[in-house]
């Protein structure tokens, strides 16, 4: 008899804890979320067919700018640019690629003297980079998304 009491006891003290539990409302769930949701981060960046061998976030961006880079250094040591001085000018490329993986520079800064020195710099920044390999955008939890990012490029005649 005392086993049924204790084990009735134990019972309903367990069965209170069960009907005593609170409801979760999803809309506090998806506050709770957003909370510690980074915006600014992606878990991977766009990247390119070339550098799927690579492991690691890092690595993949670091393959991804490098291939950028090396395409418009190809592009532009072919290219004849004639200036009355010396440049060395460090110009900032405002890179956008959607969620489609369709890539668009949307601002070239650079110095002054540069802009004077080699008028047509935007133009051949643009069309060094038009014939870039298919580029896989960058994914935010399961998702395709929109990135921009910065790519600073090194301009420096002698």
């Amino acid at each position: 008899m005392k086993r049924i009491l204790s084990f009735l006891l134990l019972l309903s003290v367990l069965s209170c804890e069960y009907f005593g539990k609170e409801k979760v409302y999803s809309e506090d769930l998806l506050e709770e979320e957003l909370k510690t949701f980074s915006w600014n981060d992606v878990d991977e960046y766009p990247s390119f067919a070339s550098c799927d061998s690579t492991s690691g976030k890092a690595e993949k961006k670091q393959c991804f700018e490098q291939t950028l880079l090396d395409i418009l250094n190809k592009n532009l040591s072919e290219q004849q640019i004639v200036v009355s001085g010396p440049i060395d000018d460090t110009v900032n490329l405002k890179i956008t690629i959607n969620s489609k993986g369709d890539f668009a520079i949307t601002d070239i800064q650079s110095k002054p003297l540069t802009k004077q020195e080699i008028p047509q710099l935007d133009s051949l920044l643009r069309v060094s980079l038009q014939s870039l390999p298919k580029i896989y955008p960058a994914i935010k939890r399961s998702q395709q998304v929109t990135t921009q990012f910065n790519l600073p490029v090194i301009i420096k005649i002698e």
